[in-house]
């Protein structure tokens, strides 16, 4: 382990510099092993790291609040109380002291900020769930201690930021915003430039000083103590820079990812890394690496725009050819799906598989259903989409048209059971679990495009709609958990289990999962129309085996299959089937509950 660390600085620093890099870090890992000597023992098999059970919430550490009590301890309580057995991990989004950016601005990478609570608190919602922690690491707060020092002239920070003389040319630099490169501070040496790749207050921090990095590889190793499983790398493809170059996935970027993966299987194997890379599908799944060397877990950035194009146009064309071409590269790496987050839903993963046309009418509906949409600046000065700034329910249903609140919450759970259906690891938005709509208010508070799906709930109204059957709240909340309940039943849901798109029907999204040992089968069905869908398919052909019916593990109900072996149906709109044979039918709910870590 120690040549593949030792490599991966040389690398990075020369190998002169590398060994003595070696030498410091051998010193912080070995203090880190004297304080948790259970950690790096391996608790399941990697392959069995995530499962068919798992499901990741993804959160604010003050999501919820209610009056006199800490968010966090409001958040571990309403959790517990709804989601326990159910949700397996929660991922919360930085619950750090922060300037700006609802968080992604870190003032101090240590300690919990203390409007959300404590480390005990954090601790304590680990008890019942596996935890997910951002390591905002391309960047620090203009605020920070590391900042301030650096502007005061302070040697010891000299180096922790990148300064760029007047004049360089960085027209090949890929921006992911429509703003500045450069940011102009002054310091206690007269004026300078500061790269800043997303805002003013975020300050890149320069990887190429070994300090920088050092550092960060102390604050991962802070974060697995206070209980996090899956550390999420922010941004992390513009993290190392360097003039005349794009700025984005350059090698050595991906050696830093690499030599994280090396740190945490040598010291705390358990520890899962997720990399954040909003970019075209085939630039997202590099961090795969060699499927045992870098990411267990990419985000499945296109499967997000693929959906809405689908429901849009009533035609599952784009989605289902796309999912047919999904691989990984191990059984050790997975894509983490998902539909929504605190960020917007983004266009660029889909280029090169939705037209432009299509991606306007994304646009286009997006402006009509109430959204907003955010641009970033390309190296010839033109501006190109970025993102689409709408809730996932309000992107897919109009929020001033006359529909019943049933088919729209119905439109939009069969838009989560596509991603649940899919192969790898679904995570979830708290506001798709909760049936949110678009919070204008928050964009007219904050002026920022992204408030519109990060709206705070106050837990009396939530409880308050939670037990009303007919709020929206109501009606998606409790199928949406039935459905991840199902999910967790069916071993065909594995991560690792194969996934066969079937190709007809265009208003159907339709695909077979196969447990990894092959033996059982869900045929998984959704109509993305609002119109009755044909359905038809021969079961010898799909290796499905049945006793005359197939189940649907959904509702219970059966489906009759002819003496050929061939099953036809009429699907309903937006309806919902994931059809199994006799032993996946059968089976019952998971118990409640995850496999707890050893404690340290």
């Amino acid at each position: 382990m120690e040549q593949r660390i030792l490599a991966h600085l040389a690398f990075l620093y020369g190998t002169e510099q590398a060994s003595v890099l070696l030498e410091r870090l051998r010193a912080i890992l070995t203090h880190f092993r004297q304080r948790n000597p259970c950690l790096a023992k391996e608790r399941l098999a990697p392959q069995e790291r995530l499962t068919e059970r798992d499901a990741i919430l993804i959160t604010y550490g003050d999501q919820v609040t209610e009056p006199s009590k800490p968010p966090l301890q409001t958040l571990a309580e309403v959790l517990d109380k709804y989601v326990k057995g159910v949700v397996t991990t929660v991922h919360i989004l930085p619950f750090f002291p922060y300037s700006s950016d609802d968080g992604f601005s870190i003032v101090d990478y240590t300690v919990v900020n203390p409007d959300l609570g404590t480390w005990a608190d954090v601790e304590r919602l680990g008890r019942n769930f596996r935890l997910m922690f951002d390591a905002v690491i391309n960047h620090i707060s203009a605020h920070s201690r590391w900042f301030q020092e650096f502007l005061k002239g302070n040697p010891e920070f000299a180096d922790y930021f990148i300064v760029v003389e007047e004049g360089t040319d960085l027209s090949q630099v890929v921006r992911p915003r429509a703003l500045p490169l450069l940011t102009r501070v002054q310091t206690s040496q007269g004026e300078r430039l500061v790269w800043t790749t997303f805002s003013a207050d975020q300050i890149d921090l320069n990887y190429a000083h070994p300090d920088v990095l050092l550092k960060i590889i102390e604050i991962l190793l802070l974060y697995i103590e206070k209980g996090a499983e899956i550390i999420r790398l922010d941004a992390i493809a513009y993290l190392w820079k360097k003039m005349g170059t794009p700025c984005i996935h350059l090698e050595e970027t991906h050696r830093v990812v690499k030599l994280f993966r090396a740190i945490l299987d040598a010291i705390a194997p358990h520890v899962m890394l997720i990399t954040e890379t909003n970019v075209p599908h085939e630039e997202n799944i590099s961090y795969f690496g060699d499927g045992s060397d870098e990411a267990q877990m990419v985000y499945q950035f296109s499967l997000t725009p693929l959906v809405l194009n689908a429901f849009h146009s009533g035609s599952a064309r784009h989605l289902s050819e796309w999912a047919a071409t999904l691989e990984t590269p191990s059984d050790t790496t997975t894509f983490f799906n998902f539909l929504a987050s605190h960020d917007g839903v983004g266009v660029t993963p889909a280029l090169g598989i939705l037209s432009e046309v299509e991606i306007q009418e994304l646009v286009e509906r997006t402006r009509a259903h109430g959204g907003y949409v955010s641009y970033r600046a390309n190296p010839d000065g033109s501006r190109s989409v970025y993102e689409l700034n709408i809730s996932y329910f309000d992107a897919l249903s109009d929020p001033r048209a006359a529909e019943p609140l049933d088919l729209q919450a119905r439109r939009f759970l069969a838009s989560q059971a596509i991603m649940l259906a899919l192969v790898g690891v679904p995570g979830i938005y708290v506001h798709s679990l909760f049936g949110s709509r678009s919070y204008h208010a928050g964009v007219e508070q904050t002026g920022r495009y992204r408030s519109i799906n990060r709206e705070k709930f106050r837990r009396d109204e939530l409880e308050r709609e939670l037990a009303d059957p007919s709020s929206l709240r109501h009606q998606v909340f409790y199928p949406y958990l039935h459905l991840i309940r199902t999910r967790a039943a069916q071993r065909s849901f594995h991560p690792n289990g194969a996934q066969q798109v079937l190709f007809g029907n265009e208003a159907l999204f339709a695909l077979v999962r196969t447990s990894p040992g092959g033996d059982e089968k869900v045929l998984c069905i959704h109509n993305v129309s609002n119109a009755e869908q044909p359905f038809q398919v021969n079961l010898r052909a799909l290796s499905i085996r049945h006793t005359g019916v197939l189940r649907d593990v959904i509702s219970g109900t059966s489906c009759p299959v002819d003496d050929g072996d061939d099953l036809t149906l009429t699907v309903g709109p937006y309806q919902v089937l994931w059809l199994a044979g006799p032993s996946s039918a059968n089976r019952g709910c998971p118990p409640g509950g995850r496999q707890r870590r050893p404690a340290a």
